[in-house]
């Protein structure tokens, strides 16, 4: 075998993995006056006019032509972006990019930049880095100039007063340099002390950290990495006076001063878990290089307050790689961020850069950037060369036998995208969009292709039923793409048996409108219908807020808190169980029969649905679901595809997904799957079962280890686990929403009929996982088996998820395990019964009012009592809900 077939998968993985951008700058906005040659160089006047004769530049500038379909010169390439206009060629760009998700700090130094949310046009997901110097000078440079306009308008008024005073001034203009005839040059005469500054800076800097998913500090460029973390006020009050005494506006320079911002904001951080960028190595024309060396960092890193910060280290530290990887490789709290050496230095530097960094640095703690600017060809020429070389260095890791393929391919996994996901801890999900008509994948892209008839913009609502709106594919990428479509907000209150909302949700056909807004982090090729297109839709308020009944942002909002108080996400794997059913006509009646009559993992009944299961199988996974396994289950006609754990809030998209593909190809094939709980009271129910694990920094958290373990359980995953055994009740509500469910969960019948937990036991509602590979006296993840196919993914979860946090912040203990069937101990408590007994739990629970939005937990309570009244008045009804789950 050649070696480029050999490699293949790698060279497939760099090439179509997409990318999180995890350090890049604003784009200009257009008609913006700054030269393109700035794209391809941090040269600046008299030096620019040399920097079409370095190596990257002509490099660069042929990728670009070559992207273009131009001639390669500047002349050429010029001509072609004016002809285009900005935003046609910054498309192009990001889609030649595949950037799922950007990472866009505030620290501009340039005039005529976009607005943060107008990104969103050309990446799926953007996010906002704040540079705390430049926050720092924005504070005093804002109120200083109103103290000045205070003194001008006081000038004035003296002016008048005085004829010999305005003869003076005649003719001066405010103009003129700011209220420059009236104040001196610095700002030696401003209120500002180090207290009044602190308080402002502190209180702004906290102020966002909800809106924000790091800092960025540019000390390197002012004064140099040696911080002194133990600066005095009274080193600090000095630094202040003496930069406000330099110039105006306010550039912070004074070492003492910069130290200060820095160990504060740093003490924000660790306070708000948000990761700190900080520049190092080479920059801009005013970073005094032997001041950029990492290694200055090192009493910074040694000071136990700081010992959970996550420091990012920008630009591969070049040209001081092998530093910064010695520090990665020692320091658990240091990252490395390769932005900058690509595409700024010639391909064997790129290369050598990247090797530097892999030495020692744990492949976890790598993270690709463009460190995109200004220009959108930057976004462009970072990516394609971080994956070229990339691809490069993974290969010689494998000839060279610290490698093997698949480490090689995960390494591409972690470098391009999933080590800034967890750091920044991003949601994103779904980040390429799949075309399977030629079975292959093809990049990201907000940009209509040219067969595309329709996109279906899909959304889950709280009674767990799915629902579209389908949009002609120019409409929805010309205009409903960014704007949304309209919905009535009744429709949010809809039963499973009537669409009108229930009494009591408080919801009427004449109140506000919501909106449905795509997530188009979430676009997918239909794989079962050849000219479709769907992304999942989220609920936004006229005001542009999240709507309170969002059930894809109730499940958000929890998963932040858990982030923010303890530093910890969840990963969730749905098994799904559901039935095949096959028309029949018995005495010209039309009856849903089970697809065949075979047993539990019968081989037979496998071959049977084959041509089915298959099909699902490949639509599952040109959607990128991966699926586990699929096996025949109990009952007549059933099967189960359980599918492998992701972030909570990607598994919660991923069963909406699977669910349509899965009932969608069985109605292909002339049946149909249904979810429902119990189709048939005779045979086996049908669950829905999650498993779920909790993670901190890429570390299982769940699992106890030698220091300390609760039947194979950390303190943090007792503590958790115990949140969601306390809370099981309420819970109920919204993993088992129907009152069909409750035909399900009955004792013997492996569904959870009473409230206890136990490991590896099945008859238990929570059962504590062991699987193969986790050492025995340990356990990795905990499943909830009183989840069925009738409920919101997004809202079960985000209730086991409010449970958790409970349990966490009460520090709650569980009980001891049950090791037998727990309806053969009459010390077992039964869980509710009926659905209203788990509404009247929910009713009564007030941490799920709290953290999950008390109208969506009010209008939801309501829908489970118009349901319960509903079905026990026409009990044969649920028999057509086959059709509807």
């Amino acid at each position: 075998m050649d070696m480029e077939a050999k490699y293949a998968d790698l060279r497939r993985a760099a090439e179509e993995t997409a990318v999180v951008d995890a350090h890049a700058h604003d784009l200009l906005a257009a008609g913006s006056t700054l030269p393109f040659t700035r794209c391809f160089s941090e040269a600046d006047g008299d030096a620019l006019t040399l920097a079409p004769h370095s190596l990257p530049f002509k490099r660069s500038l042929r990728d670009i032509a070559a992207l273009y379909d131009c001639d390669a010169s500047f002349e050429k390439v010029e001509e072609f972006r004016r002809a285009q206009g900005l935003s046609s060629i910054t498309s192009k760009c990001f889609q030649a990019a595949n950037i799922s998700a950007l990472v866009v700090d505030d620290v501009s130094k340039f005039n005529e930049i976009l607005e943060l949310e107008s990104h969103n046009a050309f990446a799926p997901k953007v996010y906002r880095i704040v540079g705390i110097e430049t926050l720092a000078e924005t504070i005093i440079n804002e109120r200083t100039k109103e103290e000045q306009k205070t003194l001008w308008n006081r000038g004035m008024e003296r002016r008048k007063a005085s004829p010999d005073l305005e003869e003076e001034h005649k003719g001066k203009s405010q103009a003129t340099g700011e209220y420059a005839t009236l104040l001196p040059e610095s700002l030696s005469g401003s209120s500002w002390t180090l207290d009044s500054f602190t308080e402002a800076f502190v209180a702004k800097l906290k102020s966002v950290t909800n809106k924000i998913v790091g800092l960025k500090s540019i000390a390197a460029h002012r004064s140099g990495l040696d911080i002194d973390p133990s600066v005095s006020k009274v080193d600090a009050e000095d630094g202040l006076q003496k930069d406000l005494a330099t110039r105006r506006p306010l550039r912070i320079t004074n070492k003492n001063l910069v130290d200060y911002i820095f160990i504060r904001s740093l003490e924000i951080a660790v306070e708000f878990h948000l990761p700190m960028q900080i520049h190092t190595g080479f920059g801009d024309r005013d970073v005094e290089l032997r001041n950029c060396t990492p290694f200055h960092l090192r009493s910074l890193l040694e000071d136990k307050r700081f010992a959970k910060c996550q420091i990012v280290l920008l630009n591969a530290s070049y040209p001081f790689s092998r530093e910064a990887s010695y520090l990665a490789s020692v320091y658990s709290q240091v990252y490395l961020d390769f932005g900058f050496a690509f595409p700024k230095l010639s391909v064997q530097g790129i290369t050598s850069s990247l090797k530097e960094l892999l030495e020692r640095a744990p492949i976890k703690k790598v993270m690709f950037s463009t460190d995109g600017y200004a220009f959108p060809e930057t976004y462009y020429l970072g990516a394609k060369w971080a994956r070229d070389i990339v691809y490069r260095v993974l290969l010689a890791a494998c000839e060279d036998g610290d490698l093997t393929i698949q480490e090689a391919i995960e390494a591409v996994e972690d470098i391009l995208r999933r080590n800034a996901l967890h750091l920044y801890k991003l949601d994103v999900v779904h980040e390429k969009v799949i075309n399977i008509d030629d079975n292959s994948t093809s990049s990201s892209s907000c940009v209509k292709k040219d067969d595309v008839i329709l996109v279906r913009m899909v959304w889950n609502d709280a009674s767990g039923q799915h629902r579209c709106r389908a949009l002609p594919a120019e409409r929805f990428y010309g205009i409903a793409r960014n704007k949304g479509v309209g919905l009535g907000i009744a429709a949010v209150g809809f039963t499973s048996f009537r669409d009108a909302p229930a009494a009591g949700t408080n919801l009427t056909c004449a109140g506000e409108e919501i909106r449905l807004v795509a997530d188009m982090s979430t676009l997918l090729r239909i794989p079962w219908s050849r000219n479709e297109e769907m992304v999942m839709a989220d609920m936004i308020t006229g005001s542009g807020e999240a709507s309170e009944y969002c059930p894809r942002n109730a499940l958000r909002k929890v998963i932040k808190v858990l982030l923010d108080e303890f530093n910890v996400t969840v990963m969730a794997g749905f098994e799904n169980e559901f039935y095949l059913l096959r028309k029949s006509f018995s005495e010209g009646h039309e009856q849903w029969v089970p697809y065949d009559n075979s047993s539990y993992c019968s081989t037979s009944a496998f071959d049977g649905a084959s041509s089915i299961l298959k099909e699902a199988y490949s639509c599952l996974k040109a959607a990128e679901i991966v699926v586990e396994q699929m096996h025949a289950e109990g009952g007549n006609g059933q099967f189960e595809i359980a599918l492998k754990y992701v972030l909570c809030t990607l598994a919660a998209d991923n069963q909406i997904y699977a669910r349509e593909i899965i009932k969608s190809v069985a109605r292909k094939h002339g049946v149909i799957a249904t979810f429902l709980p119990k189709p048939d009271l005779n045979e086996l129910g049908s669950g829905c079962h999650v498993h779920l694990s909790l993670w901190e920094n890429d570390q299982n958290v769940f699992m106890g280890s030698n220091k300390y373990s609760y039947h194979g359980m950390s303190n943090t995953g007792e503590r958790f686990l115990a949140g969601v055994y306390h809370h099981l009740p309420s819970i109920l509500a919204f993993t088992a929403p129907h009152p069909h469910s409750y035909d399900r969960i009955q004792p013997h019948t492996f569904t959870g009929a009473y409230l206890c937990w136990g490991k590896e036991n099945r008859e238990a509602p929570l059962r504590t996982s062991c699987p193969p590979g986790v050492p025995p006296d340990f356990v990795s993840n905990f499943e909830v088996r009183s989840f069925d196919g009738c409920a919101n993914p997004h809202l079960g979860l985000a209730a086991i998820v409010t449970a958790g946090i409970d349990g966490l912040r009460r520090g709650l203990k569980l009980p001891p395990p049950t090791e037998l069937n727990p309806a053969d101990c009459a010390s077992h408590e039964r869980l509710p019964h009926d659905l209203l007994g788990s509404a009247e739990a929910l009713a009564a629970d007030e941490i799920f009012h709290e953290l999950m939005g008390d109208k969506l937990v009010t209008s939801v309570i309501a829908m489970r009592k118009a349901e319960i009244e509903h079905y026990a008045k026409n009990p044969v009804a649920v028999h057509h809900l086959i059709h509807r789950y």
